[in-house]
């Protein structure tokens, strides 16, 4: 939906080398946002982006600018402790109140609006963990009350509010941004893809349009491309899937998150000719979990059960990645690359850990202190707070990489893949993907994702091949939509794939 009421852009690729102050490695809102705060700066940039700015994951968002995150609060007293608790809630405080700063202050039209947000459960047994987390986020300074009603045209059984939260549409906002960017001192570079980072003196970035040289360099490309810290071990993939809903009744104010399975997300839309809202939910890990087509009809039966749905406008999925104890990896990559940054990890609320990140991300360049850097470094290991997540995420992935070699690709022949379905297939001992477009005609990659060697899984709503492992996606010609994986999968000559073959050794 954000991509359809918005313009599209056209930035030029990079050619060629060049050197600048600070490189910047994806268009989305982290990366747009540390690249406004340096050019603002006085700092020379480039923004790379693999395709369009803003269309990737910060295009596919629900859009609430919202410090209520579940129940972050509790866990981040009980795990992190009280000080950097604050620290995370005073950034994503910040982060709001920064974007309406910059919307005043540029004149973008967003269709920015201050409204309350609102965390709640329906059942009973639930409620006490939601008094827990207004209680921690009234600690920590945040004016939350806990109630028993909501707006919603449903019952809740209770929710926690907070007042003074915002919405807005992220397109708007970030091409206003991106055209600052490249219009006060900065480059932005389109269909430019980053292949590698070296984290020297000066750091160079090589691209598939030339290398270019910086003092500083950002990776934020939703999971870091320059990955020599292990993020792939420290956070896992999610997919959740969202409906825009045009309503036969004015929908609820508010931000809505049912902090439950099964998860369920709502906002309205103002300023729409006719009653609008967003609704999300059907998370699941990447690659795993059924049919995903399927994920839309659910969504659109629990839709139509809480709401007067007239009709459903536009759909459309989105991919996040969970850090292993809850709170996003912002500034240094690692030790030993004191000039790569990274913003990763941030769970499903990245448009204010984004903001903020972007803006840790650049004081840091400048030599300046961020009050919020600490609950945020990438090189922190709590073994609290994430070793059971810790755990269960690479036990899962490794037990898939098993159960890979373990079970052999499906004896199936390509005339059993109809119009719009896939398969693996074995050819001559290989595991190859096999995808039909609507119009029948045959796609062949290889099954094997290049990141870390998992079988990737068929996800039949977006026609991708997805890794169950780590997260990575790919289109049925075998291209990369997401990371970690960098490397294409291999592409097959469909001449060579016969029906004798399919299936059999």
């Amino acid at each position: 939906m954000w991509l359809a009421t918005s313009e599209r852009t056209d930035y030029a690729a990079l050619d060629g080398g060049l050197t600048v102050d600070v490189a910047v490695i994806g268009g989305g809102i982290a990366g747009l946002t540390a690249a406004f705060e340096l050019v603002e700066a006085g700092q020379s940039v480039a923004v790379l982006e693999r395709d369009r700015i803003v269309e990737g994951v910060t295009g596919h968002t629900t859009a609430k600018l919202t410090s209520l995150h579940g129940s972050v609060y509790d866990h981040l007293l009980s795990e992190f402790g009280e000080r950097e608790a604050r620290q995370y809630a005073a950034a994503n405080e910040a982060a709001i109140d920064a974007v309406e700063s910059t919307v005043d202050e540029r004149g973008i039209d967003c269709e920015f609006e201050r409204t309350p947000a609102y965390t709640y459960v329906e059942s009973a047994d639930a409620t006490g963990k939601l008094r827990d987390e207004a209680r921690a986020a009234r600690r920590l300074g945040l004016p939350a009350t806990y109630t028993d009603s909501t707006p919603l045209p449903f019952d809740v059984a209770g929710a926690v509010c907070l007042d003074d939260q915002a919405q807005f549409h992220p397109r708007k906002y970030l091409l206003a941004l991106a055209s600052a960017v490249d219009g006060e001192g900065g480059h932005v570079f389109e269909r430019t893809r980053a292949t590698a980072v070296d984290a020297g003196t000066p750091c160079r970035v090589d691209t598939d349009r030339g290398s270019l040289r910086a003092a500083d360099v950002v990776v934020a490309t939703h999971f870091p491309i320059y990955d020599h810290a292990f993020f792939y071990g420290r956070m896992s993939p999610k997919r959740s899937y969202v409906l825009a809903v045009e309503l036969d009744s004015e929908p609820p104010e508010g931000l809505y998150y049912r902090a439950e399975e099964p998860y369920f997300s709502v906002r309205p839309l103002p300023g729409s000719d006719s009653p609008r809202v967003l609704v999300g939910g059907e998370n699941h890990r990447t690659g795993r979990g059924g049919s995903t087509a399927e994920r839309y009809r659910r969504l659109v039966r629990r839709a139509r059960s809480r709401f007067d749905v007239a009709s459903v406008e536009h759909r459309w999925s989105t991919q996040d990645f969970a850090s292993v104890d809850g709170v996003p990896f912002v500034g240094e990559h690692s030790p030993g690359t004191d000039h790569v940054y990274l913003a990763t990890g941030f769970g499903g609320w990245g448009m204010t850990n984004g903001t903020a990140a972007g803006r840790i991300i650049a004081d840091r360049i400048l030599g300046r202190e961020s009050p919020w850097a600490e609950v945020f470094r990438p090189t922190r290991f709590n073994v609290g707070a994430s070793a059971r997540s810790l755990i269960e995420h690479n036990a899962d992935a490794a037990g898939q990489f098993l159960a890979d070699r373990l079970d052999p690709s499906a004896a199936v022949d390509l005339d059993d893949v109809d119009p719009g379905e896939a398969a693996v297939v074995n050819v001559r001992g290989e595991s190859v993907g096999v995808s039909r477009d609507a119009d029948g005609a045959y796609h062949a990659v290889s099954a094997v994702c290049p990141h870390m060697g998992c079988h990737v899984e068929w996800n039949d709503a977006e026609r991708s091949w997805d890794c169950p492992c780590h997260g990575s996606r790919f289109d049925p010609e075998g291209r990369v939509l997401d990371t970690p994986a960098v490397e294409d999968l291999e592409r097959y000559d469909l001449p060579e794939l016969t029906l004798t073959d399919a299936g059999r050794e």
